[in-house]
């Protein structure tokens, strides 16, 4: 992008009378978000433990884009006063950011509290409260420990209550001062496929192992500070659904239509049925995977079941549900797959697309489909009797460093989708979060991909920051509570 077109958005943006604003309604909160292993870096330090992304960066460097790890990252580990006066500059309301489980407990159990950890978590807290900026933070953002990855990490039963005693351990250090918690942001694809750890690659089966502990490690991390912390503590939980991606059907025929709302119910309401609905999965869910496992000769469904005792404790814990959005996929009804081929993929049946007039990013997965973040907010509000519902990502690929109009108008388009859904259709949005304060370690992608408000010089030991565009722009947003759509 030329200086002059960057000129020219930068007017548009401060040109407050050439555009009707449209304003976010009194309460709404504005955040930004990073997590633990993306950001933080000082992976071995003060008896920090190893991590399932530490080891595979480590042991298999070709499994990211760049040969690349977050050993040092963005060294918010040193630097997480910049980081929040980044925050106080912008005048976000919330940092929504995770906890290193190994940081806190380096093997993973709560025999050993790592107090370095405990201090560096505390200072960070400190720091956004004194600067008026409430903490939002995730439990677990991917990075268990890997003494409890041999004991095969979310497909034991046992992790639901480690992960409890690990709640407990972050509770009672740190909840005085936290207004919101997340426990998961969910995500089992390293039990369905080779490529995100923990790499298991037994889809149709461990992934749904992984489900069913999260949700029940989720329930009882909520009952837990229900009964010991809520009284004096007075903070909400909820858990990230796995948005990220709405579900339109390909054409108007019943056959896609049936397949999109299958595929939201698999995707969408897997996590959050149990929790919102009836306390157990959704009904096409158990329907499909027990077809295909018995035509597959299974002796039962590879589902897990909930017994009714687990059902009636499941449900109802929450507070809120946190989403996740960034596209749209396009649906249409998949023919019945061979039996001898068990796959997550065929318990589903459908075919995914994109609509080529949707806007590139330089992610080949984002696709630029604003409407899908009102849809999605749509859905949880019909499916769910209108839940509180905090955005808890949305987010650009850009390869811009500094000029990045593409996220500039991505956030603006997304946003007044937003208010769409607020005002037009009564959703109860509390929050939206922008992914991500800083450019990171984006997974497998390493530094290929660039999500920040702020660019990050990696090649600087210092770690520079610098604010890009959308920066300003999102500053402006949240300074005058309106949107002034180009």
């Amino acid at each position: 992008m030329t200086l002059t077109i960057a000129f020219i958005v930068l007017c548009a943006i401060n040109n407050l009378e050439s555009v009707t604003p449209q304003e976010f309604p009194d309460g709404f909160m504005f955040g930004v978000a990073s997590s633990a292993y993306q950001v933080e870096g000082g992976w071995n330090v003060s008896d920090k433990g190893e991590n399932i992304w530490d080891h595979l960066t480590h042991s298999h460097p070709d499994s990211i884009a760049d040969q690349s790890t977050g050993d040092i990252a963005c060294d918010s580990y040193h630097k997480y006063k910049e980081d929040v006066a980044l925050l106080k500059d912008l005048g976000v309301h919330y940092y929504r950011f995770s906890l290193s489980w190994s940081r806190i407990l380096p093997n993973g159990y709560a025999n050993f509290i790592n107090p370095d950890g405990i201090r560096y978590y505390n200072e960070l807290i400190d720091e956004l409260i004194k600067n008026q900026i409430k903490p939002m933070i995730t439990l677990y953002h991917w990075d268990l420990p890997v003494t409890l990855q041999t004991l095969g990490g979310w497909t034991n039963p046992i992790l639901a209550d480690i992960f409890v005693d690990y709640a407990n351990v972050a509770f009672s250090h740190f909840g005085d001062r936290v207004p919101y918690w997340i426990t998961f942001n969910t995500d089992c694809r390293g039990y369905d496929g080779d490529i995100i750890p923990p790499a298991f690659n037994q889809s149709g089966i461990a992934n749904y192992l992984c489900g069913h502990v999260t949700i029940q490690a989720h329930a009882k991390t909520y009952r837990l500070y229900q009964s010991k912390f809520k009284t004096s503590q007075k903070g909400e939980i909820g858990i990230v659904s796995m948005g990220v991606t709405w579900y339109d059907e390909q054409t108007n025929s019943n056959e896609d239509v049936e397949a999109a709302e299958r595929v939201r119910q698999f995707e969408l309401g897997y996590y959050t049925n149990p929790l919102m609905g009836n306390g157990d999965y959704p009904s096409v869910v158990k329907e499909r995977v027990a077809y295909r496992s018995m035509h597959e000769g299974f002796p039962k469904s590879r589902l897990p079941e909930f017994t009714p005792e687990e059902k009636a404790y499941i449900k109802g814990a929450y507070d809120f549900i946190a989403i996740n959005i960034y596209t749209a996929n396009l649906v249409s009804d998949a023919p019945e797959a061979d039996y001898k081929n068990v796959r997550y993929h065929n318990d589903v049946k459908a075919q995914f697309s994109l609509d080529p007039s949707w806007k590139n990013t330089s992610a080949p997965w984002l696709k630029v489909v604003p409407d899908s973040i009102r849809k999605i907010l749509n859905w949880f509000k019909n499916q769910y009797n209108n839940p509180k519902i905090i955005i808890s990502e949305n987010g650009c690929a850009d390869s811009e460093d500094f000029d990045d109009h593409n996220r500039v108008m991505f956030h603006q388009q997304y946003l007044s989708e937003v208010l769409k859904a607020i005002n037009e259709d009564q959703v109860n949005v509390l929050a939206y979060t922008a992914w991500s304060l800083l450019d990171n370690f984006e997974w497998n992608d390493g530094y290929t991909q660039k999500f920040g408000l702020f660019h990050v010089n990696f090649s600087d030991p210092n770690r520079a920051r610098t604010p890009k565009l959308s920066a300003r722009m999102y500053k402006q947003i949240i300074a005058n509570r309106k949107l002034h759509l180009l």
